[in-house]
């Protein structure tokens, strides 16, 4: 399951995280967003959220995100890494990385 938040008091500080901030007019958002949707579902202790970035401008800011899709991996609410644009082997390769941190 995902998460739309535009506030980062809805951001889990207890738990791992991974966040999308996308736009809905930016076509590799649109185009990596089923494999985000199969990854929800196949990583059951991670946390998925999404960040428009029209919406909720500041929260982009906290992360210094300047490009879409960006998508920053949290454990405990400490920033972990980043992966830039759709790429789906980054965005796995990240999910495994932060799914075994203890």
């Amino acid at each position: 399951m995902i998460l739309h938040i535009n506030n980062i008091d809805q951001i889990p500080q207890d738990k791992k995280v991974v966040i999308d901030f996308y736009a809905s007019w930016c076509k590799p958002c649109i185009v990596i967003a089923p494999e985000f949707e199969r990854l929800s579902n196949e990583y059951n202790n991670i946390v998925f959220l999404k960040v428009n970035m029209s919406e909720s401008p500041n929260l982009a800011d906290e992360y210094d995100v300047a490009a879409m899709p960006t998508f920053i991996f949290l454990n405990n609410g400490n920033y972990m890494n980043s992966t830039v644009g759709a790429n789906i082997d980054s965005l796995t390769y990240n999910l495994i990385r932060l799914e075994k941190l203890i």
